[in-house]
């Protein structure tokens, strides 16, 4: 799977967690100034691991891997 791929299923997940539009999920600005709360992290975590069949707690994610939707999918890209 592309990184390309990776962010769209992200932007897909987190969009509807956060209850928005897709096309306002910009994958460069920091989860926490999207409105996401620590519940919305662990919303991702679940949705992460149910998408991508990833277990997260095994995986060594920094607190840098899950500033942005950008880093996050990186991260994702090199674990896939």
């Amino acid at each position: 799977m592309t990184k390309k791929e990776i962010e769209g299923k992200l932007i897909d997940g987190i969009s509807g967690i956060l209850s928005v539009e897709r096309h306002s999920v910009d994958a460069d600005v920091p989860f926490k100034e999207m409105g996401l709360d620590s519940l919305g992290f662990v919303e991702v975590l679940v949705f992460i691991e149910k998408t991508f069949n990833l277990n997260m707690v095994e995986a060594d994610l920094t607190k840098k891997d899950f500033e942005t939707l950008n880093s996050l999918a990186t991260f994702l890209s090199n674990k896939l």
